[in-house]
């Protein structure tokens, strides 16, 4: 990756951060500003997730999503949507809006439209069409002055998968999960593997259960991913507010603002 190419992944990484961290400089919740970050992500070209999408095996996007809130265990999610412009919106709606947890395909999108939120044209989703990353996520954590938690998650799934199949990130509890009472976790990776762990919950449950440390359990969590023949990472945050980002591939683009104001913004190690 050229040095230009950086800046550019750098520069919108920084803007998803800025976009969540005003909304908690401002006395927002942790919700909204998981969702600010992630539309801004949603927003750019550069990911896989919505504008940026990968397409399926037929030439087309297919979006998943998911957020919760840590506060009440509240959770919602979109999946295999095609024609929603920032899924994690519709996600947030099927959580506040509606009875359910979870809506795909077609009734997803009805729903979407209902609440008007912002649909999209085949155009819009065209930018990455010839991407050959297999896979790939967007998400984002927060903790609020109010110490509530929250997490959400949005992606295009990976490059040439099956009509239909659907990954982790809309999954509660193995792409995306947040409870007060431990963290909130944020996963990318392959999903097949996250699902079969239920990843983000483990991270939690370790540390409910056995009283592990934020870093440890998560450690453990991606340890569990890899004897599966996964690779991948995750962003989480305590209720302290300490905050880790592990991955056991290559790379893993992230960044994060801790307390104190120090931020981090990196890309591969």
């Amino acid at each position: 990756m050229s040095a230009a190419q950086q800046r550019r992944y750098r520069n919108a990484l920084e803007a998803a951060l800025a976009a969540g961290h005003a909304v908690l400089v401002a006395g927002g919740s942790s919700l909204d500003a998981v969702c600010a970050a992630v539309v801004e992500l949603e927003d750019s070209p550069l990911f896989n997730a919505g504008r940026g999408a990968v397409v399926n095996a037929d030439g087309k996007p297919e979006l998943d999503a998911g957020v919760m809130d840590g506060a009440t265990l509240a959770a919602g999610a979109v999946a295999a949507v095609s024609r929603i412009r920032n899924p994690v919106l519709a996600a947030r709606a099927v959580m506040e809006k509606s009875r359910h947890v979870l809506l795909v395909g077609r009734g997803a999108e009805r729903f979407a439209a209902s609440q008007g939120l912002k649909m999209a044209g085949a155009a819009y989703f065209a930018a990455r069409k010839s991407m050959s990353s297999r896979h790939g996520t967007v998400g984002a954590v927060a903790l609020d002055r109010a110490g509530n938690l929250a997490a959400a998650t949005s992606t295009g799934g990976y490059a040439g998968k099956l009509p239909g199949r659907v990954g982790d990130s809309p999954i509660v509890g193995a792409g995306t999960y947040a409870d007060n009472a431990a963290c909130a976790v944020s996963g990318t990776g392959l999903g097949e593997a996250f699902i079969r762990t239920v990843l983000a919950y483990d991270v939690a449950a370790r540390m409910r259960y056995r009283r592990d440390s934020l870093a440890g359990a998560a450690r453990k969590a991606l340890a569990t991913v890899g004897r599966l023949g996964g690779d991948g990472g995750l962003i989480a945050v305590d209720r302290r507010g300490r905050i880790v980002m592990p991955f056991s591939s290559e790379g893993m683009y992230r960044a994060c603002l801790d307390a104190a104001g120090r931020s981090t913004v990196a890309l591969f190690g």
